[in-house]
């Protein structure tokens, strides 16, 4: 009896310490270096500093980037999004600011904040995702609000011992946050990331990316270095 009373207590202990460890709240930090800021196959900057801070707490995480390029002349830009993920599904809410005016002013017209909602939905071979602005400093079509939308695939694969993911975006319809007159796409890309180790325990990812706008007809080369943990 004494036998079984030990194994129970034994297992209920490993039991009570994975659910314990499942509910701690987990964090990341890190930074990336690049030679050039292109997003969503927009070219938004020279090269930069890009920093992140996040928290998460069972699939609900809070986290903020930011954006700094080495150029004077490079927009600043500072996020931050609150997102939940479940398996593969994920939805959020990003506040975008540029350093264009001042953080703290959100009056109409005047902010320069957007914010835009997502959802989407990892399938492992491929990611979907959609992406809404609702509010704040948002592009126009025919001088109203665009609620300016852009979806985005994404998949990831191994090839000749290096990861490398295929990207295609693009913009369903009419708005000046894209330079879109209808629908366009906007961004296709390759990327592919290898990890250096150093010391055995220590990985330095460096990654290098090919991205297309046929929209703008322009065609960007970048490369970065990634410092997470």
């Amino acid at each position: 009896m004494k036998k079984i009373l030990f194994v129970f207590l034994s297992v209920a202990s490993v039991a009570t310490a994975g659910a314990q460890e499942k509910e701690r709240v987990s964090a990341t930090l890190g930074a990336d270096f690049v030679s050039q800021y292109i997003w969503r196959g927009q070219d938004m900057a020279n090269v930069s500093l890009q920093p992140t801070l996040g928290v998460e707490w069972k699939g609900l995480s809070l986290s903020t980037w930011g954006s700094v390029g080495f150029n004077k002349d490079d927009t600043k830009e500072l996020d931050f999004t609150l997102a939940y993920s479940i398996k593969g599904f994920n939805v959020g809410i990003t506040d975008y600011w540029f350093s264009e005016g001042n953080y703290f002013q959100y009056k109409a017209h005047k902010t320069t904040h957007i914010w835009e909602a997502n959802i989407g939905y990892d399938f492992g071979f491929l990611n979907v995702q959609w992406f809404t602005n609702f509010a704040g400093n948002d592009g126009t079509n025919d001088g109203k609000r665009a609620y300016s939308s852009y979806f985005e695939l994404t998949a990831p694969f191994r090839l000749a011992k290096l990861d490398w993911k295929a990207t295609f975006g693009a913009v369903p319809y009419a708005t000046t946050s894209y330079n879109a007159n209808g629908f366009c796409v906007t961004n296709i890309g390759l990327r592919v990331t290898k990890d250096f180790v150093i010391k055995q325990k220590y990985r330095l990812p460096v990654f290098v990316g090919l991205t297309a706008n046929p929209r703008n007809e322009k065609v960007y080369l970048l490369c970065g270095v990634s410092f997470h943990i």
